[in-house]
């Protein structure tokens, strides 16, 4: 049991990295903070809809990891303890 705490630990850590960097990929749609920090002035740079919508698929993926993470690591202490 104490593997399995590891690797959700590790795999948690893991997909909250990669889903921060996936979120602050995303297109700002303006009014934001990302307007604030200069990404108004790139918003004509912006990607297709394609890469957008794959953008958003693999953020759902990692965030629906990230949750079932958590779950698992709760349900793991509970059970534990």
């Amino acid at each position: 049991m104490e593997i399995l705490n590891i690797v959700l630990i590790v795999l948690l850590v893991l997909t909250s990295i990669f889903l921060t960097l996936l979120i602050l990929m995303h297109k700002g749609k303006g009014g934001g903070m990302s307007d604030m920090f200069g990404g108004g002035m790139s918003s004509s740079l912006g990607s297709s809809g394609v890469a957008e919508r794959n953008l958003n698929r693999f953020t759902t993926l990692m965030a629906i990891i990230w949750g079932a993470c958590i779950i698992l690591l709760g349900l793991i202490t509970r059970f534990n303890a």
